[in-house]
């Protein structure tokens, strides 16, 4: 009996070899361009017809061949990257399989002319059909030119499989830009059917970003850098007004190699703490280098995914990065009015709204006169912004009233003196249908949501007291019970150490009963049943939608449902307070949910609004 196990001619192997390396156009580009800076080229050309299913060729000043080494390259695993295990463990180029070529001359035909920088004489190799190797003298650039035509001749079935042209086209310019954007210290020119697409000429990161993307695209990025003996860190983040609703603007390098990391990537996510709302996705470019010895690169032929020797140092390494970086810039966003048709207008976050690090002087101002220089306020003063501003608010009494007419007559006495003088020394604040508290800042005009800043305020407060196991409980003097639902009742069981961390005090009885015997500070009086059920039931709600980590749910519903309402009459003293607290945090720009918490419209905006410009 014939054996049914037999082994694969080797124009077969190579094709199924091939699928791996060569999966559409742009695998064939990638491997070509990271040839080229391999062979330490300073400008590389890009040109492709038909989406680069009829022609692929680039073209590089590199280092060039000779004729031997020509013939050699498009062997298997034929490389001049590695020759021994201990390069192996420690790659310092793009490419190092051998695979590249190879793979790409057995399914498509394959031409290259090269010309060392020392010889007078080039060499010219064409593959027209499988098999036929063909080479002679020419005479030819400095540098290497590879032009790859008709992709998958010979493979129908997988030809038949590849998108539309501006499908394989997109994913051909995504790469280009990828590794351009890792070397700006090379000039890179793409030609889409002759037509210049792109010209980027050398210079530094932040030139070659402006070229990529916009001109003032660096005023919507925040600096990343950070160097210790074993690792460094540097690049850029995006602001939150750059987030998108898609992936794709994640460019994440290892040594100058475009790379895949979901560990990474989950710990610059992370550090965006809650400024991301669900199906958000920052915008970041960050470069990372580390010893070679400490990371494998050799899991796939496409070597977009890796692997560290200490993936959680490197996790915790990103994090502190990264959220060092977000800590030191004021991301409170701009607003300004853009046109949306002929009938109105939108209003749209300015994300290209240059700031620089640790200036947070575009905040409002209180008089001189109190000495408010400070971030922080007394003890006395937040137990004011925790009890006065959740006790039951009264309408306004005419002392309250009296001051504000004095407030607004004293805004227009100020505005001389910042005139005469060039700064502002006060502010005025108002609050604006019980909503919203707005205050003059050097640039124009801050406006702040009183609920979601005070939601952010209680859940930096609440994530405090949760690892300070130091409750703070304010007994009641005469304990509330109440009767929850069997799921409610077993979730407060559930969560009693935590939630007595957070200051309340409960005391279990039979038949789903609840007696409530002390509260938060943060909780007015005769609040403690309505806060306690709707913080339950909003946890709950969490636990099933958006499945958050324990203490974070908890922090979070707590927060929602203690914070002052939109609604709430709020005293001038008290709204001071609370922008004191407010930016006291350390996330004083959106709340625990997302929500931008504060915007800003700049006296320019006002100005064109009012023909001023």
């Amino acid at each position: 009996m014939a054996s049914r196990i037999k082994i694969l001619p080797d124009n077969l192997a190579s094709k199924i070899a091939a699928g791996e390396v060569v999966q559409r156009p742009e695998s064939v580009v990638k491997e070509l361009l990271e040839n080229a800076v391999d062979a330490n080229a300073t400008s590389i050309e890009l040109l492709v017809k038909h989406a680069g299913k009829s022609l692929i060729q680039v073209c590089d000043n590199g280092a060039g061949m000779t004729e031997e080494e020509v013939v050699l390259c498009i062997h298997k695993h034929a490389t001049s990257k590695i020759s021994s295990m201990e390069d192996l463990e420690s790659i310092k180029t793009l490419g190092f399989r051998g695979e590249a070529l190879s793979s790409i001359a057995s399914v498509c035909q394959l031409e290259i002319k090269t010309e060392t920088r020392e010889s007078e004489i080039g060499t010219l190799l064409k593959i027209e059909n499988e098999n036929e190797i063909i080479t002679e003298k020419i005479s030819a650039a400095k540098g290497t030119c590879i032009a790859v035509k008709n992709i998958f001749y010979n493979i129908p079935a997988r030809r038949k499989f590849l998108k539309s042209d501006n499908t394989e086209l997109k994913h051909i310019i995504d790469t280009f830009n990828r590794i351009a954007l890792a070397h700006s210290e090379i000039s890179f020119k793409f030609y889409n059917s002759d037509n210049l697409v792109f010209d980027y000429t050398a210079g530094t990161l932040e030139e070659r970003i402006e070229q990529i993307f916009a001109d003032n695209m660096l005023d919507a990025l925040i600096p990343v850098h950070q160097t210790t003996d074993y690792i460094s860190i540097n690049g850029f983040i995006g602001k939150p007004s750059i987030f998108k609703k898609s992936k794709g603007e994640q460019f994440l390098f290892l040594n100058k190699r475009f790379v895949i990391n979901k560990n990474i990537n989950h710990a610059v996510f992370t550090a965006f703490e809650n400024i991301l709302e669900k199906g958000d996705y920052p915008f970041f470019i960050l470069f990372i280098n580390l010893d070679p010895k400490k990371v494998d690169v050799n899991i796939h032929p496409s070597k977009l995914e890796v692997k560290f020797d200490d993936e959680k140092d490197i996790y915790n390494f990103v994090l502190s990065v990264v959220r060092k970086s977000i800590g030191t810039h004021d991301l409170v966003p701009t607003m300004t009015f853009e046109s949306e048709n002929a009938q109105g207008e939108k209003i749209a976050f300015n994300p290209f709204t240059s700031v620089k690090q640790n200036d947070f002087t575009d905040r409002p101002v209180f008089n001189s006169r109190e000495k408010r220089e400070r971030t922080s306020v007394t003890d006395e003063e937040i137990d004011l912004v925790f009890s006065a501003l959740t006790k039951n608010i009264k309408a306004n009494s005419d002392s309250e009233r009296e001051f504000g007419n004095a407030l607004i007559e004293n805004k227009f006495d100020k505005q001389i003196e910042h005139s005469a003088s060039n700064e502002i020394e006060t502010t005025f604040l108002i609050q604006l249908h019980n909503k919203y508290i707005l205050s003059q800042i050097k640039s124009g005009l801050m406006i702040i949501d009183q609920h979601v800043a005070h939601e952010r305020i209680l859940y930096e407060k609440v994530l405090s007291r949760l690892d300070a196991n130091m409750p703070f409980i304010q007994q009641l003097l005469f304990p509330i019970k109440i009767q929850f639902d069997v799921a409610s009742y077993e979730i407060l069981k559930e969560l009693d150490v935590m939630i007595t961390k957070l200051g309340f005090k409960l005391k279990y009885l039979p038949k789903n009963y609840v007696m409530i015997e002390g509260v938060p500070d943060d909780v007015k009086n005769g609040s403690e049943e309505k806060i306690l059920k709707e913080f339950i039931s909003e946890y709950m709600n969490n636990q099933t939608e958006k499945q958050l980590e324990e203490k974070d749910n908890l922090a979070k519903s707590y927060s929602c449902k203690a914070a002052i309402k939109a609604g709430d009459n709020l005293s001038e003293k008290e709204m001071r307070l609370l922008i004191d607290q407010l930016f006291a945090t350390s996330m004083p720009y959106v709340c625990p949910h997302g929500r931008p918490i504060v915007i800003k419209i700049s006296l320019e905006e006002f100005d064109r609004r009012f023909g001023r410009t």
